[in-house]
């Protein structure tokens, strides 16, 4: 055992083993001895030759870091938990995802369809607009800060993000960001701004359709060259995408897709015409059983541990094998029923899944009305409630005890038991 995993940080932070390595740490898979949970902890290296006053700026810019997710509430955003200096350096410590990354999938698979890029879209312009209504600018949107937990869509690594309110501390002649992916009027030293990360949005987009960046080439000033220099080649596999994607893609800001008109181009492409509008998840078909809802994540720009997954596809059909059903109003109080879960003030949010080989979402983010509830029969679920404190959940009859607000819990439910 290595000295950093003997090293328990701020007598309550385990660390357990290491999850990967990138240019600027380490992440930790870790256990939290106080609240008896797992986590994340990214373990932030200052360069040796960085003089005091590089130092501090990198203390802030640590700090800066673990407050900009903090601030924001999200399914589609990294939760943040803690910061700690230890041994001189800082360690953030946050929600653990065991997903695979954007980036690894499209290594792994290939460009991928449509459909499920959409939808991935979908989840990121969610996540953008949190952020960009807090003042945040995110500034390194790419694949491999983008964690793909079953259905949830994870945008992670805020270490270069800043808040309209603090003062920026890149300097003078660093280039900050990814050039494959950073906005053109950024990395012609522009102020990066929320239409900055839309651009890196629809790159991450082509990207995922494509199988590259839309300016990759050998080298990064090659890149910034194309970047500057040459048009956005236009996407081949996009399908209804495309119009999404080169509107993201437009080079100067003021003619780039807003995000309103990114998110109407988007469900358009994804449901088809205003009448029939809705954002679906896929399904996710898996080559291995994955625990979808684990309250846990990520490895904020390193990558987390890859799991096999099978790919993600868009069903608007239920399973004819496990379907579900849905209590009226006056589902009976006594929680009949695998799983009930009863709206009990605004904000009730759900997640329910069959697992299986292959995964059925029953329930994808749905708000459960006050007052209402749904009712599932199927002997075996995964569910996530969003806020404990908002929803009343039963358990084969059991009514489970309210929780605090905000607080998030999972449920994983068998017929036979109570838990």
């Amino acid at each position: 055992m290595s000295q950093s995993e003997r090293l328990v940080l701020a007598t309550r932070y385990r660390l357990v083993s290491e999850i990967g390595q990138g240019a600027n740490g380490t992440v930790w898979r870790g256990h939290d001895d106080l609240l008896d949970r797992a986590v994340a902890i990214k373990e932030l290296k200052l360069p040796a030759d960085l003089s005091e006053n590089d130092r501090v700026v990198f203390y802030r810019r640590t700090l800066r870091e673990a407050r900009a997710p903090a601030q924001l509430r999200s399914t589609s955003i990294v939760e943040v938990y803690d910061v700690v200096i230890e041994q001189g350096r800082p360690w953030i410590v946050m929600e653990l995802i065991e997903a695979p990354s954007l980036e690894q999938l499209i290594d792994r698979d290939g460009p991928l369809p449509p459909d499920q890029v959409g939808y991935i879209g979908r989840r990121l312009l969610d996540a953008l607009a949190v952020a960009h209504r807090a003042g945040i600018v995110h500034r390194d949107l790419k694949p491999s800060n983008v964690l793909l937990d079953g259905d949830r869509v994870v945008l992670t690594d805020f270490g270069l993000a800043f808040s309209s309110g603090s003062a920026s501390l890149t300097k003078t002649g660093h280039f900050m960001g990814s050039p494959a992916y950073v906005a053109p009027e950024v990395a012609a030293g522009d102020k990066a701004t929320p239409r900055s990360d839309l651009w890196s949005l629809g790159a991450t987009l082509y990207a995922a359709v494509e199988g590259k960046p839309p300016f990759e080439r050998d080298n990064v000033m090659a890149t910034l060259s194309a970047l500057a220099n040459e048009p956005p080649p236009t996407p081949r596999r996009a399908g209804a995408l495309a119009p999404v994607i080169t509107g993201l893609l437009e080079k100067h800001p003021t003619r780039r897709l807003t995000h309103a008109r990114a998110v109407d181009r988007l469900e358009r492409a994804l449901t088809g015409p205003r009448s029939a509008r809705r954002t679906r998840a896929p399904r996710l078909r898996m080559a291995a059983v994955v625990a979808l809802v684990g309250g846990v994540v990520a490895s904020c720009g390193i990558g987390a541990t890859a799991l096999a997954i099978g790919m993600m596809r868009d069903s608007g059909e239920p399973d004819p094998k496990t379907p579900p059903t849905a209590a009226p109003a006056s589902a009976p109080a006594d929680g009949t029923g695998t799983l009930m879960i009863r709206g009990r003030t605004a904000g009730c949010r759900i997640f329910v899944a069959v697992p299986g080989d292959t995964l059925t979402v029953l329930a994808n983010n749905e708000t459960v009305a006050v007052g209402s509830a749904r009712r599932y029969d199927q002997p075996r679920l995964n569910a996530v409630v969003y806020d404990a404190s908002a929803c009343e959940v039963w358990v084969n009859g059991a009514k489970k005890p309210l929780g605090s607000p905000g607080e998030r819990r999972n449920y994983t439910v068998r017929a036979d038991t109570k838990d």
